[in-house]
């Protein structure tokens, strides 16, 4: 049985509906072969003895600065495939509305780098709808799924992203 890496992600909104993403550079798992860099929610791995929430409320702290004191909707749901086997690893996206504010973690700058993390930015929707370079988003198809969640607000059930 392949080893199942289980994270947790923030999609942070902030008032202006622009969401916060980390952008990621290689060697870092979540960049592939080829790619300059990966734009993603900030989160990470649940470690041993936290739930869900535990481990948002510890990565986010850690990440961007910010404290989530409420329970957040789970709102995207991710499986994604490594080397053919399913899944190898899977993200739980929960919604988090904040003011806007500049993220700065409770990790030391060397850690940050340990992480291969390389910066902070708040993307509005058009910005990621009409993004032509060469860094990608996780998911993929972030695009649609912000979409669909500004759009009808967050989902009875979480929806399932694709890669």
């Amino acid at each position: 049985m392949p080893h199942i890496r289980r994270a947790v992600r923030a999609v942070i909104l902030d008032e202006h509906d622009r969401i916060l993403l980390c952008r990621f550079i290689p060697p870092h798992p979540a960049v592939p072969d080829g790619a300059t860099a990966v734009w993603a929610s900030p989160g990470g791995g649940i470690e041993p003895g936290e739930d869900r929430l535990t481990a948002l409320r510890r990565e986010l702290s850690e990440e961007t600065g910010l404290t989530v004191t409420e329970d957040p909707p789970l709102v995207w749901h991710q499986e994604v495939e490594a080397m053919g086997r399913a899944p190898a690893l899977v993200n739980d996206y929960f919604l988090v509305r904040t003011p806007h504010f500049e993220p700065r973690g409770d990790l030391p700058d060397d850690e940050i780098a340990a992480e291969h993390l390389a910066g902070f930015r708040w993307w509005r929707l058009p910005e990621i709808t009409t993004h032509t370079g060469t860094d990608l988003f996780s998911p993929r198809d972030l695009a649609t799924a912000l979409t669909d969640l500004l759009t009808a607000g967050p989902p009875p059930e979480p929806v399932r992203l694709g890669l």
